[in-house]
């Protein structure tokens, strides 16, 4: 029986794929600070799902995940999940720190906790959704596509890390385009946007293939490889916008692809 924890399985992306695993026999541990999502998904699941409430910006949060590991009997794969993103054109000094408190620290925290539970059982897989945003540095998301860009980095590192000192950890980077979340501003238009049912199948999918880099779907993979191609002192010229106002324009935060957990 496989063992996996999600950190930011309490809405959206995590929520759903903690479902389509426990369903189909895989040991889940669930964590996030929702206690009544995780509440009801051990109800739904009582012989596959246990669960801890963590907060990532707290220093506990290591404690906390190595207390979820145990009662899921170890740990085969842990999956990053967990971020938070805002649609900033005005650079919110506030939501800019937030942003780099959860997708920056939080996100090495908890990372570095799983690398060394890896390192000291002999192996492991280390997986998490970044983003297509993490491409290329841009403007109206500056804090959060520059925190993608860092995890991205950061587990390509480790992965190297590894290699180094021989361990059998294997590492995936999920990077999806926009996803319709519950957390998606409703009163904004992104461009091809998709939906969560389409996307958590191609998700499970990578995790169980180990893949890499996987960028979902076939329509942002192919915009990514063009933004590749664009020399940094010509992209800073392009007025990059990434949505527009539906019918009411809205400063609400824009979780790009991922719940906040």
């Amino acid at each position: 029986m496989k063992k996996i924890v999600i950190m930011g399985a309490t809405s959206g992306i995590g929520e759903h794929v903690a479902e389509s695993l426990a369903a189909t026999g895989w040991r889940v541990g669930v964590a996030g600070r929702k206690v009544d999502r995780m509440k009801a998904l051990k109800e739904m699941f009582p012989d596959s799902i246990e669960w801890e409430a963590i907060d990532i910006t707290k220093s506990e949060a290591p404690r906390k995940l190595l207390s979820l590991i145990r009662k899921i009997g170890g740990m085969d794969i842990y999956f990053h999940v967990a971020g938070i993103g805002f649609f900033d054109p005005k650079l919110d000094i506030q939501r800019e720190v937030d942003t780099a408190e959860t997708n920056v620290v939080g996100f090495t925290r908890m990372i570095d906790t799983a690398f060394h539970y890896f390192r000291n059982v002999g192996k492991g897989h280390i997986a998490i959704i970044s983003s297509v945003a993490g491409t290329k540095g841009i403007g109206e998301i500056a804090a959060y596509s520059a925190s993608k860009r860092y995890q991205q980095n950061y587990i390509e590192a480790l992965e190297q890390l590894s290699r180094m000192h021989g361990l059998k950890i294997a590492f995936t980077d999920i990077r999806p385009g926009w996803v319709r979340t519950p957390l998606l501003d409703p009163d904004r238009k992104y461009p091809m946007t998709m939906k969560e049912g389409e996307v958590v199948p191609m998700i499970v999918k990578a995790l169980k293939k180990r893949t890499r880099i996987a960028v979902i779907d076939r329509r942002w993979a192919a915009a990514v490889f063009f933004w590749r191609l664009i020399p940094g002192r010509l992209w800073v010229k392009i007025p990059v916008t990434l949505s527009k106002p539906a019918e009411k324009p809205s400063e609400a935060a824009m979780a790009v692809e991922q719940a906040a957990d």
